[in-house]
Formats: structure tokens, C-alpha cells, sequence
């Protein structure tokens, strides 16, 4: 069940969610409600709408990432969303807490992305090899504490697990992440890899919509 504090954004032609740890965005083989059908049941409720409610799902976050996630309230909206990041003029910022310090305290990350479909992981390959998409972020440095470093991501492309394949190959697993390298689970079986903030040019009203995400209350986030 969604509740108003959940929603980010909202008007005629979208709706923005601060998307919890294990949530899944589209229904998948695990037949776990998805935060698509709660959507549609906070607004087929918030309006009284009868029948059918229409959402769709222009992207995706992993399961045991939390933040921002968008959806659109028209097929209109979604067509236009749908190009948007298709273009690459959505702006995705990211938080991760890793506990090394990376190489630089700050740095482009450049590669090309092998996704291994029957373990679900994706691998970073140096050079561009069959079945490999280019992929490229940057992260800088931002805060610290005994024993975590806090990182901003800023996804420049948007491929399989890669700010978590990326970040593992340079030493740098994050936090919970089993997959990748971590050494051990969070409690909550997510991993602290956090959408903090979606930017783009409105698909109908053409002005510029920020929308950003508060962290998860989460101990580990209250540190920084």
C-alpha cells in the first residue's frame, strides 16, 4: 500500500514513488506485487476512478535499490518518457556506500557491459566485444566515516547492475551487495544503492522537473 509520504511527484501526466528496498517496479516470475499495481491502486483510490487504471513504466530500478522511480499516467506521456531516456536527457544521480576508498576521489568510469542472463550479472569488459554495450558513469567523492566512504553517481548510460558491476571492478563493491562482491548482507536483503534525484525536461508541459528522493531511514544513510 502507497501512502501520500511515498509520492515524490505528481500531476496529470506523471508520478513519481520513492521506491522502498525489495520492491519490485513491474510484476516479474516471483509473483510479488509490483509498485506498478500499488501506483494504480493509490490513484484508483485518491480519484475514485472507476475501471481500469492506466500506468506505464518508462525505466527500472534493481530490487534492492531504493530512490526515484517514474511513471507515467497517459500512454502520451509514456511514449514521450519512453524517448526521453531512450536519448539519454534524463539526468540520474545515485548514492552508494562503499567501505574502500576508491582509486580517485573522483572519476569517469568507461567501459563496455557483458550481461550473463543465467546469473543475472552483468561483467565489465575493457574493450567492445560481441554482446557488450558501452557504458559510462562518474562518481565523485562526497563524505566519509570510520568505515564507509558515501559516493555520487551521475549515470551517464543506463545498462544492466552498472553502477554495481562498475563500482565492483574498481575495488569498490557496495555496501550488501552479495553479487557483487560484498562481504556480507544488510539486514533488509538491499543493498545501499540509492536513485536520489531524476532530471528531465516535462514530456507534455516542456519546463524543467527535478525530483529527488530522501534517503531510506536506514542507520547506515543517517551516518553522513
Amino acid at each position: 500500500m502507497l501512502i501520500d509520504a511515498d509520492i515524490l511527484y505528481e500531476d496529470n501526466h506523471l508520478i513519481a514513488v520513492n521506491k522502498k528496498v525489495r520492491q519490485i517496479v513491474q510484476g516479474d516470475k516471483t509473483g510479488d506485487l509490483p509498485l506498478s499495481a500499488l501506483v494504480k491502486e493509490y490513484i484508483k483510490k485518491k480519484y475514485h476512478k472507476p475501471g481500469e487504471v492506466y500506468i506505464g513504466v518508462p525505466h527500472r530500478l534493481d530490487r534492492p535499490v531504493s530512490g526515484v522511480i517514474i511513471f507515467a499516467k497517459t500512454s502520451k506521456a509514456l511514449i514521450r518518457l519512453n524517448e526521453l531516456f531512450k536519448n539519454k536527457t534524463v539526468t540520474k544521480k545515485y548514492y552508494a556506500i562503499v567501505d574502500k576508498h576508491p582509486p580517485k576521489k573522483e572519476d569517469k568510469l568507461e567501459g563496455y557491459i557483458y550481461r550473463d542472463t543465467k546469473k543475472n550479472k552483468s561483467f565489465v569488459r575493457q574493450k567492445n566485444e560481441p554482446d557488450t554495450k558501452f557504458a559510462s558513469l562518474s562518481y565523485k567523492l562526497i563524505n566519509s566515516s570510520e568505515k564507509f566512504f558515501l559516493l555520487e553517481i551521475d549515470l551517464h548510460t543506463g545498462r544492466h547492475h552498472q553502477i554495481r558491476c562498475q563500482l565492483a571492478d574498481i575495488g569498490c563493491p557496495i555496501r550488501g551487495d552479495l553479487k557483487y562482491g560484498y562481504q556480507r548482507a544488510n539486514k533488509n536483503m538491499g543493498i545501499n544503492l540509492h536513485a536520489i534525484e531524476l532530471s528531465f525536461i516535462h514530456p507534455v508541459k516542456k519546463e524543467l522537473i527535478t525530483i529527488n528522493a530522501p534517503l531510506p531511514e536506514e542507520n547506515i544513510w543517517k551516518v553522513f
